[in-house]
């Protein structure tokens, strides 16, 4: 395979950059546009030469792959009708609303000649890229995401909705299991919680502390990194980072040089790279499954206590 023919299923606030990438790389071709918003869908196939369609039931099967970003609820559907037909699959995080759906996705791919991808954009933030062989054995992992109040992914709480990111970014460097897990949370604007803090203790010693918030008044996404001799700070948002480290009786701090990119443009080009080359993406539907898992504990305690009060 030369070329990716790909079909983007939901074309909303997310899916509409889907679709501007995928049809301006060289390794693939935008074929379809799918949304339920008619106006919309129409406006986005126009713009980047794609066939519209309303159903993605009704889909030509000329496609390889297809690239899933609408509500969670309908993440499982989706996912598992284009499996069924043996269909590339890159699907936005979470991978799915519970545990059991993801479950069953995988197992659904098992023997599967497919590549199947999480979208948790940050493992392709260009800072991040930027110190990743640096960080060893990391001791302790503090991360602050805050985002403005916005009516959308209200269907899922903030663990789900931003939460999770900074909870495969922590899985992924720390790489040892989680021993205990403590969170709280309260909703303010929704029916979900809206504000949560979870703190992460990993076998091994080290321990992560994760706030997030969907109701600030500014943005922000910081990681802050501890390990021997050494401290990394990074900014996902604007994608810079500063490390310092102990030499001999000083410590000296440096820029990270960054090398920025647009993440999402990185992530979905390692996608279609994948499906050409037919390589295991860096993130597979098993670790999607795997920040689930944790997600969900973190959202079960915060539900429990909320009960309680």
């Amino acid at each position: 395979m030369k070329n990716l023919n790909v079909a983007v299923i939901g074309v909303g606030h997310l899916g509409q950059h889907h679709a501007r990438i995928f049809s301006t790389s060289p390794q693939s071709s935008l074929k379809y546009v799918v949304d339920t918003d008619e106006k919309q869908g129409k406006k986005i196939a126009k713009k980047y030469g794609a066939q519209y369609f309303s159903d993605y039931k009704l889909l030509p099967l000329d496609i390889d792959a297809v690239s899933i970003a609408v509500p969670t609820v309908a993440h499982f559907d989706i996912a598992s009708h284009f499996i069924k037909q043996d269909k590339h699959i890159f699907v936005e995080k979470p991978i799915t609303k519970t545990i059991e759906e993801a479950v069953s996705l995988i197992f659904l791919s098992k023997d599967k000649n497919i590549v199947f991808q999480v979208g948790h954009i940050e493992r392709f933030n260009p800072a991040l890229l930027a110190v990743r062989d640096k960080i060893e054995h990391p001791r302790f992992i503090e991360i602050h995401r805050l985002a403005p109040y916005k009516a959308r992914s209200i269907d899922i709480g903030v663990v789900l909705d931003l939460m999770i990111h900074d909870i495969d970014i922590i899985l992924t460097i720390v790489n040892r299991p989680v021993k205990e897990i403590k969170a709280v949370g309260v909703p303010v604007l929704s029916e979900n919680e809206d504000i949560a803090n979870a703190r992460l203790e990993f076998e091994g010693g080290c321990v992560a502390n994760v706030s997030v918030s969907r109701i600030s008044m500014k943005e922000m996404r910081k990681i802050r990194i501890f390990q021997e001799k050494t401290y990394i700070s990074l900014d996902y948002k604007e994608s810079k980072g500063v490390m310092y480290e102990m030499k001999g009786k000083k410590i000296v701090s440096h820029k990270v040089p960054v090398q920025k990119d647009e993440p999402l443009k990185l992530e979905l080009m390692d996608f279609t790279d994948c499906c050409i080359s037919s390589k295991k993406p860096k993130v597979s539907a098993e670790h999607g499954h795997l920040a689930l898992c944790v997600a969900a504990e973190i959202v079960k305690q915060i539900h429990d206590t909320l009960r309680l009060t």
